[in-house]
């Protein structure tokens, strides 16, 4: 019997990788492994515990209640979201529209179970991964301020430089003095 598995702290291509070697070395037969989820069918002798188990050695731990699950799939939406902001630019979906279009639900219901099991709104938590992709640019050093502010959808660079400081406490140019050293993992905003 085919089960879906809700996986919190999939953020990258690398995570589904990971996932997906892990449930087969259990003997799970994988259906499908995106951001978020597997679709696997599970010898009997392997327990949902058991695979929790194998998953938090690398840092995921599957979900089981509701709220829990939707908070997860509004972080996989939100990500999707800063990849759509990269590639539309000025034409990108306003976030609340897109992460409602993803999930199927009303922003405000979702951003209030987020909230409630996050500690922290689905603005904020786009706000951080969005500091964390400009920290990301600047480690490149492919681009200047003025190309990050447009690729990331940023009103100006003016805008851009005061979200930086607020939320890393640095200007950019003293975090590209202080060689880079305040990068976050992207599952632990």
């Amino acid at each position: 019997m085919t089960t879906t598995l809700h996986i919190k702290n999939m953020v990258c291509p690398r995570c589904i990788m990971v996932v997906e070697n892990e449930l087969k070395a259990l003997g799970a037969e994988v259906q499908a492994v995106k951001l978020g989820y597997a679709e696997v069918t599970l010898p009997e002798a392997i327990t949902l515990h058991i695979v929790d188990n194998k998953l938090k050695e690398f840092g995921f731990e599957l979900l089981y209640d509701a709220d829990s699950i939707l908070a997860e799939e509004a972080k996989t939406a939100v990500l999707a979201y800063l990849k759509h902001l990269e590639q539309e630019g000025k034409n990108a979906k306003k976030l609340s529209d897109f992460v409602s279009s993803e999930i199927g639900k009303n922003y405000n219901y979702l951003s209030k179970i987020f909230s409630k099991q996050t500690g922290h709104t689905l603005e904020k938590y786009y706000i951080l991964l969005r500091v964390e992709k400009v920290k990301e640019l600047l480690d490149y050093d492919q681009l200047n301020v003025s190309e990050i502010a447009l690729q990331l959808g940023y009103s100006s660079v003016h805008y851009l430089s005061n979200q930086f400081k607020r939320i890393t406490g640095l200007s950019i140019s003293d975090y590209k003095k202080r060689l880079r050293i305040n990068r976050g993992f992207l599952d632990d905003l």
